[in-house]
C-alpha cells in the first residue's frame, strides 16, 4: 500500500532537482570554502552566489544573511544576543511558540538575565496586539518582542508589520520565527520592520540541517558559536556547503511556483474540511482556519471515544503520516503545548494535517475513509 504522508509542516521530501544541485558539492566540488586555493574558492563562490539568491528573494541585503544549521540553532542565536548584547531584559513572547523559542527564553529567564511576559491569546488563537501594547507600554526596561509568523501546530498567522510597527514605536527588537512561511509566503524585509527572521530549508523540499539568520544591517551582535571566521566572523565551522546549495535552489523553487502551489494546496486543505465535516459529526477545526492561517496546515479536533484515542497509531498503521496535538497527557506523549493554550478540551483528541504540492484529492478521500472507520 501506498503511503500518504499528510505531514510537511514536520519535514517535507527533497525535491528531485535540489538534490541535482546538490550532488557536484558531495562529489567533484569538495573543496574547503576557507581553503584559498581554486578547489576551496569554488565552494566559497557557490555560498555566496547562494547568499545573493536568497538575499534577492527575501528582498534583503546579502550581508543581513548568515545560513546556521536550522531554525532552532537560528532563533537561539538572535534570542540570545538580544539580551547579551542588545540589552533587552525583558522578553514578550507567547504560550504557543515553537520550543526552539519557549526553551530558549525560559532558559535566559531562570538564569536571571531577562523577565518574562506572555501576551494574552485571543480565543481563535491569535495574539492579542493591544495586550502586546500594554505590556510595551508598560514595561520599565528594553524589550525583545518574539512571536512565530505562522504557528507549527495550529497554522494562525502574525500580522508582522502591525508588530514590527509597535516595536518601532517602544523601541524594542522584534524576533519573528518565520520557519513555517520562509520559502510559503513572498517576503519583502527591506519593507519589514523586523530586526531577526528564522528559517529551515527542509520546511519547502530542501535538505535537512541547513537553515537561515536574518539579522538586520542595523543591528550588531557577537557570535553564538565561537571559532573560525566563517559567515563573516558570525558562525564558526565549516559551512553546510551542499546544504547551502540546497537550500537556495529549493527557496527559487519554491518562489518560482508560489503561485500555483499555494492555491492548489489551500484548495486541498478547504477539501478536507468539507469532507470532514460532512462525513464526521462532532469534528471541529482549531485556530483560524480560513482566516489568517497557513495554507498548508490544518488542525482537527476529533471527539474522544474509545477507538480515537488511539488514532494517530492507528492511522500510521493505515501507512498516514499525521501528527498529533492533543491537550491530553497520556504516558509519554506530552500532548500539545499550543493545544491546551488555545482549546483544553479534555473530550478532544486532535491531530494535525499539513499538505504539499504532492498531495492529492484522492489521498484525502482514502484518509477521510480510515477516519470514519476508526472515529
Amino acid at each position: 500500500m501506498e503511503r500518504i504522508y499528510l505531514d510537511n509542516a514536520a519535514t517535507t521530501p527533497l525535491d528531485p532537482a535540489v538534490l541535482e544541485a546538490m550532488m557536484p558539492y558531495f562529489t567533484n566540488h569538495f573543496g574547503n570554502p576557507s581553503s584559498i586555493y581554486s578547489y576551496g574558492r569554488e565552494s566559497r563562490m557557490a555560498i555566496e552566489t547562494a547568499r545573493k539568491s536568497v538575499a534577492k528573494i527575501l528582498n534583503a541585503h546579502p550581508a543581513e544573511i548568515f545560513f546556521t544549521s536550522g531554525g532552532t540553532e537560528s532563533s537561539n542565536t538572535a534570542i540570545t544576543a538580544a539580551v547579551r548584547d542588545l540589552g533587552c531584559k525583558h522578553i514578550i513572547s507567547s504560550t504557543i511558540e515553537h520550543h526552539a523559542t519557549i526553551h530558549t527564553v525560559d532558559y535566559l529567564h531562570h538564569n536571571g538575565e531577562a523577565d518574562l511576559s506572555y501576551v494574552k491569546l485571543l480565543p481563535n488563537g491569535h495574539i492579542d496586539i493591544e495586550d502586546l501594547e500594554i505590556l510595551l507600554a508598560n514595561s520599565k526596561e528594553k524589550c525583545l518582542v518574539t512571536l512565530m509568523h505562522a504557528n507549527n501546530e495550529i497554522g494562525n498567522m502574525l500580522d508582522i508589520h502591525a508588530v514590527g510597527n509597535l516595536c518601532k514605536k517602544y523601541n524594542a527588537i522584534f524576533h519573528s520565527d518565520t520557519v513555517q512561511t520562509v520559502g510559503h509566503f513572498p517576503f519583502d524585509l527591506r519593507n519589514t520592520p523586523v530586526h531577526f527572521i528564522t528559517a529551515a530549508g527542509h520546511k519547502f523540499h530542501g535538505p535537512k540541517g541547513i537553515g537561515l539568520l536574518y539579522i538586520n544591517e542595523n543591528v550588531k551582535i557577537k557570535p553564538f558559536v565561537h571559532g573560525g571566521s566563517q559567515e563573516r566572523n558570525m558562525r564558526a565551522g565549516t559551512e553546510n556547503l551542499y546544504g547551502i546549495i540546497g537550500f537556495a535552489k529549493a527557496l527559487e523553487i519554491a518562489t518560482a511556483q508560489y503561485k500555483t502551489e499555494s492555491a492548489y494546496i489551500y484548495d486541498l486543505k478547504v477539501y478536507m474540511m468539507e469532507q470532514l465535516t460532512k462525513h464526521i459529526p462532532g469534528v471541529a477545526f482549531n485556530g483560524d482556519p480560513l482566516g489568517k492561517s497557513l495554507y498548508a496546515v490544518l488542525s482537527v479536533s476529533f471527539p474522544k471515544t474509545e477507538k480515537s484515542e488511539m488514532i494517530l497509531f492507528n492511522l500510521d498503521i493505515h501507512h498516514i503520516c499525521a501528527s498529533g496535538g492533543s491537550a491530553c497527557t497520556s504516558g509519554a506523549d506530552q500532548g500539545s503545548h499550543v493545544i491546551r493554550a488555545i482549546n483544553n478540551n479534555p473530550n478532544q483528541v486532535t491531530v494535525r494535517f499539513s499538505f504539499s504540492k504532492h498531495n492529492t484529492k484522492g489521498e484525502i478521500d482514502t484518509v477521510v475513509e480510515r477516519l470514519k472507520e476508526l472515529i
